[in-house]
């Protein structure tokens, strides 16, 4: 059978989600979303314009025959404006699930979890879909679970860093306690980072920085897809246990030729 990424009433075949922001130009941007093979793609509400479509927009290069767009809710610093900026979102056209982003702090980038989790509480009981960034803390994450949301998005590392998972230990936590997916968002910086996620047993890798910053976007994105499909594949086969000393790799009894 497909090993299939469910969100929500929603499946996906690829489970690397990709953001729009910070590409050199929206041409680079076409072709990197392309070779990450992604099927979503998050779109920061409030630097797109909703109002005036006679302008070009972000938007305007987004085949949504091909790619989900997932509005999220990057820049708003209380649950109010959260909130608002996701209703933005579905009046002008956009679907249902949203990325949830409530941040406390201008300088880190980290979550405001109080905020967060009433927003995301209040978003679930409206009818969005809805994926909270969060930081890797085991009770909030089960918290954001618990109030409704269709999966929990632990960070990595602070957005932008390109630092890699940091800790792979409350992860492993929130993995071992969830009953949705759990998607990696930020801190990403290469492949190995994505793939390191994917073979901890995350259900998917959220990005921006790590591809559109790169040199080469576009074969960056490549290596990304790459790296998420390498890691959820050795997640599933079952990797060796390690051990201290060496197991030798060809029997030494049986016959000899």
């Amino acid at each position: 059978m497909p090993d299939k990424l469910k969100i929500g009433n929603r499946e996906f075949t690829s489970r690397l989600i990709v953001g729009t922001g910070k590409y050199p130009d929206y041409e680079t941007m076409v072709r990197a979303l392309e070779a990450s093979g992604t099927e979503i793609v998050t779109v920061a509400v409030r630097r797109v314009n909703l109002t005036d479509r006679s302008r070009e927009s972000l938007l305007d290069y987004i085949d949504t025959e091909k790619y989900l767009i997932l509005p999220n809710t990057a820049g708003c610093y209380t649950a109010e404006d959260a909130i608002r900026t996701a209703f933005l979102a579905r009046e002008a056209g956009m679907c249902e699930m949203v990325k949830l982003e409530v941040i406390g702090d201008e300088k880190t980038l980290f979550p405001d979890t109080e905020q967060l989790i009433k927003a995301a509480e209040y978003l679930v009981k409206e009818g969005f879909t809805v994926l909270p960034y969060t930081n890797d803390d085991p009770v909030v994450a089960k918290k954001l679970e618990d109030v409704g949301c269709a999966a929990v998005m632990p960070l990595a590392a602070p957005i932008g860093s390109g630092l890699g998972i940091r800790n792979p230990y409350n992860l492993k936590i929130i993995l071992e306690q969830s009953n949705v997916p759990v998607i990696v968002d930020a801190g990403v910086g290469t492949a190995s980072d994505a793939a390191i996620a994917m073979e901890l047993g995350c259900d998917g890798v959220l990005m921006n920085t790590g591809i559109a910053g790169a040199k080469d976007p576009v074969l960056m994105a490549e290596a990304m897809k790459q790296a998420v499909e390498a890691g959820r594949k050795a997640f599933l086969a079952g990797r060796i246990p390690k051990k201290l000393y060496a197991t030798a790799s060809s029997p030494l009894d049986g016959t000899f030729f």
